[in-house]
C-alpha cells in the first residue's frame, strides 16, 4: 500500500501528482499545478475526463472548443465559491494564468466525446451546511452525480477551526448498491491560516488498514478504502477538495456502526 500522505515535491510547476498507478488503484487522478502569471499548463485528456479547478487565482482556458476568457474571483479557497472547467476524454486542454494560481486537476476514467466541455461557474454549483455543534462543515457541489460525467464527483468542503467534518465516519469501498459504492477518493487539504494543522484517520472494520495522519497545507491524503474522518483544530479552518470516482457514478456511504449514534444525538 503506498503512503496515504503526498506532500507537495515542489514550490511551483506540479506539485502534487497523484495517478491510479502510484495511488495502487484504479479511478482516480489528481494533480495541483501552481503557475505565475502568463504561465500555462495543458494537456490531452487521452481516456480521462478531466475537471479543471481554479482554487485559487486567475487565469484563461481553452478546452476543446470552449475558450472561457479570464475567469476566478477568489484569491484563496476560502474566499467563495470556485471557477471550474469540465473537459471530456478524447480532448485537449491548456490553462494560462493571469494571476498567481493554483489550479486542482481532476481526472478519472472517462469515454471520448461523450459531451462538451463546459465552464462551471459559481452559480452553477450548490451549497449545503452538514453537521451540528461542532461537527459543522460547508459543502460546495462542483461535479455532484447530478451533473453530466462519466465517472468524476467532485466537491469542495470548508471545516470551521475545531470542528470534525467526514464525520460520523464512513466508508464507500464496497460496490454494493443500493446500500453502498465503491469510490476511491483523494483530499487536497489547505488551512486557514496556513501555518495550521488537521488530522485525518483512514481505518478499515478490521484494522487492516489504519493510519492517523498530521495534515498540513498542500498535503493530499489518499483513501482506497475504510473510513475517513478529518478534525481540525482550534483557530484553523481547513478548506479540502475531494475528488471521488468508481465503477459507477454514485456516492452512498456507510456509516461506521459504533458511531451510528451520533446522527441521532
Amino acid at each position: 500500500m503506498p503512503n496515504l500522505l503526498v506532500k507537495p515535491s515542489r514550490t511551483s510547476g506540479r506539485v502534487v501528482h497523484v495517478t491510479p498507478e502510484n495511488a495502487g488503484w484504479t479511478y482516480v487522478g489528481f494533480d495541483v499545478v501552481k503557475l505565475a502569471p502568463g504561465e500555462a499548463h495543458g494537456a490531452e485528456t487521452r481516456d480521462r475526463e478531466v475537471c479543471l479547478v481554479l482554487v485559487s487565482g486567475k487565469a484563461r482556458v481553452q478546452a476543446g472548443d470552449l475558450e472561457t476568457g479570464t475567469i476566478g474571483e477568489r484569491m484563496s479557497p476560502f474566499e467563495g465559491k470556485p471557477w471550474s472547467v469540465y473537459v471530456p476524454a478524447g480532448s485537449r486542454w491548456r490553462v494560462t494564468a493571469e494571476t498567481d494560481l493554483v489550479l486542482g486537476i481532476c481526472s478519472a476514467p472517462g469515454r471520448p466525446d461523450s459531451r462538451p466541455a463546459r465552464l462551471i461557474g459559481p452559480d452553477a454549483c450548490s451549497q449545503e451546511t452538514r453537521g451540528k455543534g461542532s461537527n459543522i462543515r460547508h459543502v460546495t457541489n462542483i461535479l455532484p452525480e447530478t451533473e453530466p460525467a462519466d465517472s468524476l464527483l467532485v466537491v469542495e468542503v470548508i471545516t470551521p477551526g475545531g470542528n470534525t467534518s467526514s464525520y460520523p465516519p464512513h466508508k464507500h469501498d464496497r460496490d454494493a448498491l443500493p446500500e453502498e459504492s465503491l469510490l476511491e477518493e483523494t483530499y487536497y487539504h489547505r488551512l486557514n491560516p496556513p501555518q495550521g494543522y488537521a488530522f485525518q484517520r483512514v481505518y478499515t472494520d478490521d484494522r487492516s488498514l489504519d493510519e492517523a495522519m498530521v495534515v498540513e497545507d498542500g498535503d493530499v491524503t489518499l483513501v482506497p478504502r475504510g473510513y475517513h474522518p478529518c478534525a481540525t483544530i482550534h483557530g484553523y479552518d481547513l478548506y479540502y477538495l475531494n475528488v471521488m470516482a468508481g465503477p459507477k457514478r454514485t456516492w452512498k456511504f456507510h456509516n461506521a456502526p459504533e458511531h451510528a449514534w451520533l446522527l441521532k444525538a
